[in-house]
């Protein structure tokens, strides 16, 4: 595979790298020239100095026949620009691009551009190292703001139904872990022992889910 990446950081110098360990051929893009010291010297591929989202430069880069772009550089709108004009302009199947807003991630989605959310995929990262037996989502959305997670609850939940847990929780019951098997729950599905429960919610209510997940259902 052809790929080109615009931005020589740290980010763009690793995959670069990590990208012709795999045998793949690369291109890289930068405005610095100085940056392409992070290469090393046994990186075979083209270094191109220029803006990354200027035609021309990703033509020098070889974008005309790269099955994969990816646009890591520090600046959020460089990389949505380049991203789009490589999709957009060159046909280029495989785009992505690094966004450190993840409010703005979310429009980029919605645009067709995959994106990287950097602060919220950091974080989630660093929350499954430090809390390994605590709640840590097991997936999140490119933006970052809904997360799935397993959630640790209360005993007293077993034989209620789904329905009441999430009115408790403001969350939604994504699916259960139950005897091994994943099962997708009805409204009136019941809690049982067992069950790992997965839900889904919104970042930022995560203590609060679990908070009241960890508490005993309230009796009308």
């Amino acid at each position: 595979m052809y790929v080109v990446i615009m931005g020589c950081g740290r980010v763009g110098s690793a995959l670069s790298a990590g990208l012709e360990r795999l045998g793949h051929e690369v291109a890289v893009i930068d405005r610095n020239a100085q940056a392409f010291r992070r290469l090393g010297p046994d990186f075979r591929g083209r270094q191109v100095v220029g803006e990354g989202y200027h035609r021309e430069v990703l033509v020098e880069a070889g974008v005309e026949r790269a099955q994969a772009f990816a646009a890591v550089s520090s600046g959020d709108n460089s990389n949505i620009i380049a991203a789009r004009v490589a999709r957009e302009t060159f046909g280029v199947e495989q785009v992505v691009a690094r966004i450190y807003d993840a409010k703005r991630a979310a429009v980029y989605e919605r645009l067709g551009i995959p994106t990287v959310a950097t602060v919220p995929w950091s974080t989630d990262r660093l929350m499954r190292m430090l809390l390994p037996d605590g709640v840590a989502s097991a997936w999140r959305e490119p933006t970052g703001t809904v997360a799935i997670l397993p959630l640790p609850v209360h005993e007293d939940w077993a034989g209620r139904p789904v329905r009441e847990l999430e009115a408790a929780t403001g969350c939604r019951v994504a699916f259960i872990v139950r005897f091994g098997t994943g099962v997708l729950p009805q409204e009136d599905t019941a809690v049982q022992a067992e069950d790992t429960v997965y839900v889904a919610a919104v970042s930022g209510t995560v203590s609060d889910v679990t908070t009241a997940a960890a508490a005993p259902p309230q009796e009308a």
